[in-house]
C-alpha cells in the first residue's frame, strides 16, 4: 500500500516520543495530531509545518485524513478513542492499558478483529533485546521445563505522600500501580511463560498514595503445576529509572534478565548458544539488533515500526495485539478479585 496516514492523539511524553520516532518510518506520513492543551496545540501549530492540529479527538479520527492512530492519552479515554476507530476503519495503537475494563477490552477486539484492522497494545518489553532473547532461550528448552519464577518492576515515580495527582492518583482512570506498573510485569510473565490459571496470595500496599495502591504482590499458579509470584513498588527511590526484572528457574538451570542484561546457570554447558556450565552473562551489547532510530531504547523503535509493518503488510500481525492486552487486563481483573476477597476474609 501507500504510506500510512498516521494521527497520533495525545502530545504528552509519549506522544512527542512516538512521534519523533514514527516520522522516522519511511512508509508513513503523520497527517495530524491532537491534544486538549491550548499551549501545547499552539505550539504544534506554530513549530510543526505540514500537519492538522486538532483539539478534539473526534474531529481528527472523522477527519479522512488519518488510514491510522497512536493512542497516547491517559487510560480512562482510550477506550472512547478506539471505539471511534474501530468504527471509522482506522488501525490503531494504542499505549497500556488499552482500557482498563475487561468487558471494554473485549468488545474492542472483538470489533477489531471483525473489521480485521490492525490493533497493538504498548508493551514495550516484548520488543527488548533481552527479553526475546529470553523467550528464545525458553522456547527451545535451555533451562528445561520451567518450575518458578518472579517478575517485578520498580520505580521512584512516587516518594512523597499524596504526590499523585491528575489519573495517575485514580485507578478509575488507569493510574496506581497495578495498571500503571504491573501490567508491563504481568504481560512479561503472559510473553514468556503463559497467561496464568489461577491468582491467590494478591496484596495492595499504599505506601505514600491515599486513594491507590503504591505496592502489589501476587502469586500465579498454573494447571500443569509451575507457579511463580510478582512485586511491584513504584516508591522505591533506589531506582532512578523504571526496571522490569523477571527470574526463572528451571530444572536444567535458571534465568535472570532485565532490559540491559541476561544472567544464565546452567546445570551443564550448551553448545549451541555457546554457554558454558555455571554463570554465563550476556549484555544487551552483545545481542542487540539495531533499529533505524533510536529514542530511550531500541524496543520503543521496534514497537512502533511492528505497528507499520502489519498496516503495510509486511507482517500479518504484530507482537502485542489488543487480544494480548485484554489477557493482561483479565489478569488485573483477576488480582483485584483476590484481594477484594482476601480483605473481606480477614
Amino acid at each position: 500500500m501507500s504510506k500510512v496516514k498516521l494521527g497520533i492523539i495525545g502530545m504528552g511524553r509519549m506522544g512527542i516520543t512516538h512521534y519523533s520516532i514514527i516520522n522516522s518510518h519511511p512508509k508513513v506520513e503523520i497527517t495530524s495530531v491532537s491534544d486538549t492543551s491550548s499551549l501545547v496545540t499552539g505550539l504544534l501549530k506554530k513549530y510543526i509545518s505540514g500537519i492538522e492540529v486538532y483539539k478534539n479527538y473526534e474531529e481528527l479520527v472523522k477527519s479522512k485524513k488519518v488510514n491510522a492512530i497512536l493512542v497516547c492519552t491517559p487510560p480512562n479515554l482510550h477506550f472512547p478513542i478506539i471505539k471511534l476507530a474501530a468504527e471509522e476503519g482506522i488501525h490503531a495503537f494504542c499505549e497500556k492499558p488499552f482500557t482498563t475494563v475487561v468487558h471494554e477490552g473485549q468488545q474492542l477486539t472483538e470489533m477489531f478483529q471483525g473489521k480485521k484492522l490492525k490493533n497493538q497494545v504498548g508493551y514495550v518489553n516484548r520488543y527488548n533485546d533481552c527479553f526475546i532473547k529470553t523467550r528464545e532461550f525458553l522456547d527451545n528448552g535451555l533451562i528445561g521445563d520451567i518450575i518458578r519464577f518472579k517478575s517485578e518492576m520498580f520505580s521512584c515515580t512516587i516518594t512523597k505522600s499524596d504526590e499523585g495527582s491528575g489519573w495517575r492518583a485514580s485507578r478509575e482512570n488507569g493510574g496506581g500501580a497495578v495498571f500503571e506498573m504491573a501490567s508491563h510485569a504481568i504481560d512479561l510473565v503472559n510473553y514468556l511463560i503463559g497467561k496464568p490459571d489461577k491468582i491467590a496470595g494478591t496484596s495492595l500496599n499504599s505506601i505514600f498514595s491515599s486513594k491507590v495502591e503504591d505496592a502489589v504482590s501476587s502469586t500465579f499458579l498454573y494447571n500443569d503445576g509451575k507457579s511463580g509470584t510478582i512485586y511491584i513498588n513504584w516508591c522505591d527511590i533506589s531506582y532512578r529509572k523504571p526496571t522490569n526484572k523477571i527470574e526463572i528457574f528451571g530444572k536444567k538451570g535458571k534465568i535472570l534478565a532485565d532490559q540491559h542484561s541476561i544472567k544464565i546457570f546452567l546445570k551443564e554447558k550448551n553448545d549451541h548458544y555457546n554457554l558454558r556450565e555455571g554463570w554465563n552473562t550476556l549484555y544487551i551489547t552483545d545481542i542487540f539488533n539495531n533499529v533505524p532510530f533510536y529514542v530511550r531504547g531500541n524496543e520503543f523503535t521496534r514497537q512502533l515500526y511492528d505497528f507499520a509493518d502489519t498496516i503495510t503488510g509486511k507482517k500479518d500481525s504484530s507482537l502485542c495485539t489488543f487480544e494480548n492486552g485484554l489477557e493482561v487486563l483479565q489478569v488485573i481483573e483477576d488480582i483485584f478479585k483476590d484481594h477484594q476477597q482476601n480483605s473481606l476474609s480477614n
